[in-house]
């Protein structure tokens, strides 16, 4: 349930909303416009597996690394992938099954998978893989973290701490966001929240260096 403040403590709230939807729903059409529609491929193919086989294995999680443009030149990813595919989709599928709960409320059902979910390598610390999972599991109720939403939710005010659980807590303020949504928005779910987050978070580009301006450079550079 979400908790709804009274008196000027409720005003400041809807203000601080309606402040994050002003700046979300432009995000949300700039990322559409910017992002090529088949970037997503990935990741619907491995939500419409997990939709058919109730699990995840490890050719899926070793998919979602690549769509999140993580590094797999680490230790968790030797000792994942040393592990049966039988033992991996063992607990994929009971994170899958809380994830998809209704019983539970969304922030609950998204505590209660990531704590699933924490029993592999690779996912007992951040939240950007354990929630890439999750969302391919549940994807209508779900939604991906990473330091970019976490960069937007900062640029906007709202609180999000590093502390243990946060992923529920995420799940708890997107759902808060969501309760506050205009009507000009639309029918969002948590994913379109997140990639509304996750380009806002980005930031402009870097202008890019020019052959010449790169030459210049060069030339003025002391030799060390």
């Amino acid at each position: 349930m979400t908790h709804t403040p009274d008196g000027p403590a409720a005003e400041e709230s809807a203000a601080l909303h309606k402040k994050a939807w002003d700046v979300l729903v432009p995000a949300r059409a700039d990322y559409l416009a910017g992002v090529s529609p088949h970037y997503d491929e990935i990741f619907h193919d491995i939500a419409q597996r997990t939709e058919h086989a109730g699990s995840l294995g490890k050719t899926d999680i070793a998919a979602l690394v690549v769509w999140k443009r993580l590094s797999a030149q680490t230790r968790w990813v030797t000792a994942l992938m040393s592990l049966p595919d039988t033992q991996v989709r063992a607990v994929t599928e009971r994170t899958v099954t809380a994830v998809r709960d209704t019983t539970l409320t969304r922030s609950e059902a998204a505590r209660t998978g990531r704590g699933i979910i924490w029993e592999l390598p690779g996912f007992r610390t951040g939240d950007a893989l354990a929630s890439a999972v999750l969302t391919a599991a549940a994807p209508k109720r779900m939604a991906v973290y990473d330091r970019r939403v976490q960069h937007a939710l900062d640029t906007l005010g709202l609180t999000l701490t590093p502390t243990p659980g946060r992923y529920g807590r995420y799940l708890q303020l997107l759902e808060t966001l969501l309760h506050h949504r205009p009507p000009h928005a639309g029918d969002w779910t948590a994913r379109d929240l997140d990639t509304a987050l996750y380009w806002t978070g980005t930031g402009p580009p870097a202008p890019a260096v020019t052959t010449q301006q790169h030459a210049d450079q060069h030339k003025h550079t002391p030799a060390l």
